[in-house]
């Protein structure tokens, strides 16, 4: 029999790297899984924001604060049945056969026995609320989002439990130019970005600056 002895210097060499590999494997896998974990930041180009044309608004039979419009928004099967809360805001002519945004997919609601299947998005402060006005030329269906985002399909349908349309709102804005925005204090690049099309116009309301848009 051959005496018990300690390894050479060379597998000893060769038995600590395979170690420190192994520790540095898994530090690397646990930090991955970490990652995978933690819920992604939602991002605006989730939001599916058309043009809208409204062809036509009725007072809704059951609901005094609401309006119900059939609204044009690109989509093959037609227009959309829309219940927005503008009665004090707006009068019945105003909301005829207009040029809107519209956030085409948020999860329908039922509102007063109608089901509504967008919104239209307005600019709002404490004493009045504007709607969001697409610029000249465009047409109902038209891509609409916030620049840097132009590339990305939106969500087929947001999902109400990952409240991506809560966490976003709060960082949508007008400017001093009354140019809707979006500004993430979070974004490394600190940018303002505004809410746009495919040729490059910005979207706005009449007189808000620092609106709510929602």
């Amino acid at each position: 029999k051959q005496p018990k002895g300690k390894p050479d210097e060379e597998t000893l060499k060769k038995l600590r790297e395979e170690a420190k590999a192994k520790k540095a494997a898994k530090k690397a896998a646990n930090a991955q899984q970490q990652q995978q974990q933690q819920p992604q930041k939602p991002k605006p180009s989730q939001i599916d924001f058309r043009v809208g044309f409204i062809q036509k608004a009725i007072k809704h039979p059951d609901a005094d604060s609401l309006y119900v419009s059939t609204i044009h928004v690109g989509d093959e099967e037609g227009p959309r049945t829309v219940c927005s809360g503008l009665v004090k805001h707006f009068s019945l002519e105003a909301m005829q056969e207009r040029y809107v945004v519209v956030v085409c997919n948020l999860k329908p609601v039922n509102m007063r026995g109608i089901k509504s299947t967008a919104m239209v998005l307005c600019g709002s402060d404490e004493s009045k609320v504007e709607f969001v006005e697409p610029p000249a030329g465009s047409k109902a269906g038209d891509k609409v989002f916030f620049e840097g985002f132009g590339d990305e399909e939106p969500a087929k349908q947001l999902n109400p439990k990952k409240k991506i349309w809560e966490q976003l709102q709060p960082h949508f804005s007008t400017n001093e130019q009354l140019e809707v925005v979006f500004k993430d204090d979070e974004d490394e690049e600190k940018k303002v970005r505004k809410l746009t099309n495919a040729k490059g116009d910005s979207f706005k309301v009449a007189s808000i600056a620092s609106a709510n848009v929602r």
